[in-house]
């Protein structure tokens, strides 16, 4: 889908602060995420470095919105496209360092998530393997403890480094993080800039082989060469299954497959085949197609189960419309 150009950004960009880095106005977003749909940023910022980042941060209004994103592995970009400053951090923020002889690993927050397991696995650090079975980049790892196959960020975690809205940088060790299933306590308005994570010593063939294992499941098991946005919906709480009378360990695709979900589709956007929790751009979806069909979804499963569930990908952008009412 071609969006129009937005319309007047009210001269934001004259606003802004002085930067190292790049402006772009009424720029192109969902061209550049996993599902290759969605709208347009009033104004696009790459900074060169994290002090351009924090001076922007520092100087930019208060009354102009800031959102931060990634490669756009799990997030729907809205047909309308994202009002004020849209963050996207490029290589500058993708460095992975590892000193001789250490268990650790630095990682910028653009660094991506297969990169980080595959440097481990040479320097020979074991337990990060699980990254290589995660999509996208380490910041949204952080920001949501991405986890696969057993093992979630915070289990490797040490510190993360972020820059809040006046510019200040803050070191957060993980247990000041808030880090439970899919989500962290970090306030919104900070960004990631990178984290440091420890591993435990191992042999480089085995993590290797590890690490293909988890890629060979992946590919078996999810509709990775599709246009996808990775798991849509988290599973349920232990308590939410209580309270609505359903088994223990029942995870989203099985509540999604037992409502009917498997294959659905509405205008572009299908349910997949393969793995029901996974939601596809079949070719000509909108962003509107995409979360009418996650609504829809949710609404089958409530109804058929009482579990109301929740969004793991996230939605960005003008308020969602349509003429079915989005579950709270």
């Amino acid at each position: 889908m071609t969006t129009a150009p937005l319309p007047s950004t009210n001269n934001i960009i004259d606003r802004l602060p002085p930067v190292r880095g790049r402006y772009t106005e009424d720029a192109a977003l969902g061209d550049v995420g996993w599902f290759r749909a969605g709208g347009r940023a009033d104004v696009l910022f790459k900074p060169a470095d994290r002090e351009d980042l924090a001076a922007f941060m520092a100087g930019c209004p208060a009354d102009i919105p800031v959102t931060v994103l990634g490669v756009l592995s799990n997030t729907i970009i809205r047909d309308q496209g994202i009002r004020g400053v849209v963050v996207r951090l490029g290589r500058e923020f993708a460095d992975i360092d590892i000193e001789e002889g250490s268990t650790e690993i630095f990682a910028g927050a653009a660094a991506l998530d297969g990169s980080v397991a595959a440097q481990a696995a040479i320097a020979g650090i074991s337990g990060l393997e699980f990254l290589s079975g995660v999509p996208g980049t380490i910041g949204g790892a952080l920001r949501m403890n991405a986890g696969a196959y057993g093992t979630e960020t915070r289990d490797v975690l040490v510190e993360a480094e972020t820059i809040d809205r006046t510019g200040q940088i803050h070191r957060l060790p993980v247990a000041a993080m808030g880090m439970g299933y899919r989500h962290s306590m970090v306030p919104e308005d900070h960004i990631f800039t990178g984290a440091r994570f420890r591993g435990g010593r191992g042999v480089r063939a085995e993590i290797e082989s590890h690490i293909t294992e988890i890629k060979t499941r992946r590919a078996e098991t999810q509709p990775i060469k599709s246009r996808t946005g990775g798991s849509t919906f988290a599973n349920p709480k232990p308590e939410e299954l209580a309270a609505a009378g359903q088994p223990e360990g029942l995870k989203a695709w099985q509540l999604i497959d037992r409502a009917g979900g498997r294959g659905l589709t509405i205008g572009g956007a299908m349910m997949s085949e393969l793995h029901c929790n996974f939601m596809i751009n079949t070719g000509t979806a909108t962003a509107l197609d995409l979360e009418s069909l996650g609504e829809e979804i949710r609404r089958r499963v409530y109804e058929k189960s009482g579990i109301l569930l929740r969004w793991e990908i996230k939605r960005l952008g003008e308020a969602f419309q349509d003429s079915r009412k989005s579950l709270q």
